[in-house]
């Protein structure tokens, strides 16, 4: 038999060559090293995610990712001056910011200062340098070794947030990670760790921001583990510049008593992959997974949900709305999978997307596979025009047209966007959906 021969993409053979040269400065023991060799072992093997693969069926990253960006250096002074404006979105919503640019932390952008009791923060590059155990105890523990797009992350993480929540501990500030791109058509492997201990509480926001005309390419992961009875929110804010490629994953663990709160907030970059990896780890839990896309000209956004219900008694919402304008396509996965010991779950998955042109395109795939017989699950999936009738009666009222259809879609993206329990930080994004509609004119 003659063996087949794969044919590698220009992108595929500039990330070898990258990770070829890189692999000996990239931090990290050399139980890291063989952690990195073995991601990047798959990847060779499997190459990039393309649509034959089902889980990708929608985003063939092959074909989408024509060419791999170098790997971004340290930022220099005019990229750190620049950064010091990044995260506005968030208008006078008071967090403390830990500010990545080109994937690299920058301590004098960040809030390190009289740190409450049980927070305790710092950057991935300098635990991997210093073997900290908790890091190397979770590292890898959670994201899904056999992704790709994972298995990447980690052979090239170079640097991102550790922060732990000690036991009881309530952090009144949002902690907002803010990773900047830089005016560099560069890729960052940005990976961090979030870990609550039980009875903690604490927000988390994530943002992603870059400028406008520039090819970079983020491929970033966090990881989660949310401790018995702490209560964690993480909010993911996506404002990429324009011709960017975004792929992100989360990773969670959640244990018995806990609640759980995700939302995802997705509005700018050129392709997106979004993808959540959610283990119910611990009975009794309660968790409310959400999302709200805003897209238009020929934007790529691709939202992809796993969540894995293992434990008895746990209870799960997902409600995720997508508005697709011009070319644009959203897509969304879900998966509620219920296994044989989960008994008593109650499960139920929604997504609608809002299509305000005859090009858009919205592809939804909600999925169950229950495997214990004592449960409540539904999903369920709707893609349409605005309702005329609607529109009709707020225009019979006096509103101008395009008012009634800012009005209407302000409402649809509200279901999702009213889960978030820290207000000021509804407004913001609210706000920032005024500004998209106003914009669109």
């Amino acid at each position: 038999m003659t063996d087949v021969k794969v044919i590698k993409t220009a992108a595929e053979t500039t990330l070898a060559n990258a990770f070829a040269e890189a692999r000996a400065r990239l931090p990290g023991d050399d139980a890291i090293a063989a952690q990195r060799e073995a991601a990047f072992e798959l990847f060779a093997k499997e190459g990039l995610p393309h649509r034959r693969i089902e889980e990708w069926k929608y985003t063939d990253l092959r074909a989408l990712m024509r060419e791999a960006k170098p790997l971004a250096g340290a930022p220099d002074a005019a990229a750190r001056e620049r950064a010091k404006t990044a995260g506005a979105l968030l208008g006078d919503v008071e967090t403390r910011r830990l500010v990545f640019v080109d994937g690299v932390f920058v301590a004098e952008l960040s809030d390190l200062s009289g740190l409450e009791r049980g927070l305790q923060i710092g950057s991935l590059a300098a635990a991997l340098a210093e073997g900290d155990p908790t890091v190397l105890g979770h590292l890898g523990k959670l994201a899904p070794a056999r992704d790709v797009a994972v298995a990447l992350n980690t052979a090239f993480m170079g640097d991102g947030a550790v922060i732990r929540i000690g036991a009881g501990a309530t952090i009144e500030r949002p902690l907002h990670l803010l990773f900047v791109a830089s005016q560099k058509p560069a890729a960052t492997f940005a990976r961090s760790l979030v870990v609550a201990a039980p009875g903690a509480r604490a927000m988390i926001i994530e943002g992603y921001e870059g400028p406008a005309g520039s090819e970079y390419q983020v491929n970033s992961a966090l990881e989660m583990v949310v401790g018995d009875r702490a209560h964690v929110d993480l909010v993911k804010i996506i404002t990429e510049g324009a011709d960017a490629l975004h792929v992100s994953t989360l990773a969670a663990a959640v244990a018995a008593n806990a609640r759980f709160n995700a939302f995802t907030f997705t509005l700018g970059g050129a392709v997106i992959r979004n993808q959540m990896f959610l283990n119910f780890d611990g009975e009794d839990t309660v968790a409310g997974i959400r999302g709200a896309t805003l897209l238009k000209d020929r934007q790529h956004a691709d939202t992809t949900l796993f969540a894995n219900h293992i434990a008895a008694g746990c209870q799960s919402r997902e409600v995720f709305k997508a508005v697709l304008d011009d070319d644009a396509h959203g897509v969304f996965q879900g998966r509620i999978v219920v296994r044989r010991g989960a008994q008593k779950t109650d499960a139920k998955m929604m997504t609608r997307a809002l299509l305000l042109s005859e090009r858009a395109e919205a592809d939804n795939k909600p999925e169950l596979e229950i495997f214990a017989d004592d449960v409540q699950c539904g999903h369920g999936a709707t893609a349409g025009a605005l309702d005329e009738e609607l529109k009709f009666y707020l225009m019979a009222r006096g509103i101008p047209a395009a008012e009634a259809e800012g009005l209407l879609i302000q409402a649809f993206l509200g279901e999702a966007i009213d889960g978030i329990e820290h207000a000021g930080l509804r407004e913001a994004l609210m706000e920032r959906v005024a500004a998209w509609l106003k914009a669109r004119g």
